[in-house]
């Protein structure tokens, strides 16, 4: 009767993916694994770098565990591992991608000086006055008129958005990416300048708040638009 195998490799166009069992005891793993790793070391020596996907399944690895993971399918010199991907999260990342997928609802003026941040998407009801900032790990929704700073996706979303019932920005910031006020923006073209994100060409390019469903379909709280 053929032994269960509790690490199984499989060739990728852009380098092997190792599936690890999630049933047997660590040891035996790292025992198993090294051993694979050593056979499939022989066949590829002569190759060149291959990217590897470690995939744990249910099996919870604490940071030591990645760090030896690592450093084992290092030892190959042709094997760099991209990234260790796991069924199971901690509570503590389980609470930050609940912030980051969250939105928080203020009520308030941001005055010159003052600066609001918020992990997840912001909802601001109020205005944004010069010299004020915004700051969101996601998305940004203004009621109301902005003309101090907003920064949506600080933490490097670039698919993020800046949406307001009046856009007079000083400065805008998605992700990395940053521009002023548009030219020519008056009163009479107010209406059809209400949002703002990164485009193809990665430039941060204003248009209508309708345009969003189109631009943006992930953004689930806009249903239909034209």
């Amino acid at each position: 009767m053929n032994k269960m195998q509790n690490v199984m490799i499989k060739g990728t166009k852009d380098g092997i993916t190792l599936f690890l069992d999630d049933l047997c005891s660590y040891e035996e793993l790292k025992r198993e694994l090294a051993g694979k790793l050593s056979s499939q070391h022989e066949r590829d020596a002569e190759s060149q770098l291959l990217h590897v996907k470690v995939n744990t399944g249910n099996r919870y690895l604490t940071a030591v565990q990645r760090e030896e993971l690592v450093e084992l399918i290092g030892q190959k010199k042709n094997l760099i591992v991209d990234a260790i991907d796991s069924n199971v999260v901690t509570k503590e990342e389980a609470e930050k991608r609940w912030k980051e997928q969250s939105v928080t609802t203020v009520a308030k003026m941001i005055r010159s000086g003052q600066v609001l941040e918020v992990p997840g998407d912001l909802l601001l009801i109020g205005d944004v006055n010069p010299g004020g900032m915004v700051m969101a790990g996601g998305n940004i929704f203004i009621m109301g008129v902005l003309k101090g700073i907003a920064h949506a996706g600080c933490y490097g979303n670039m698919d993020a958005v800046i949406a307001a019932s009046a856009m007079k920005p000083s400065q805008l910031r998605i992700s990395h990416y940053l521009t002023s006020s548009p030219e020519k923006l008056g009163n009479e073209s107010q209406r059809d300048l209400e949002c703002a994100y990164i485009n193809e060409m990665n430039e941060i390019v204003f248009d209508r708040l309708q345009s969003l469903a189109g631009i943006r379909p992930g953004l689930t709280r806009f249903e239909g638009g034209r």
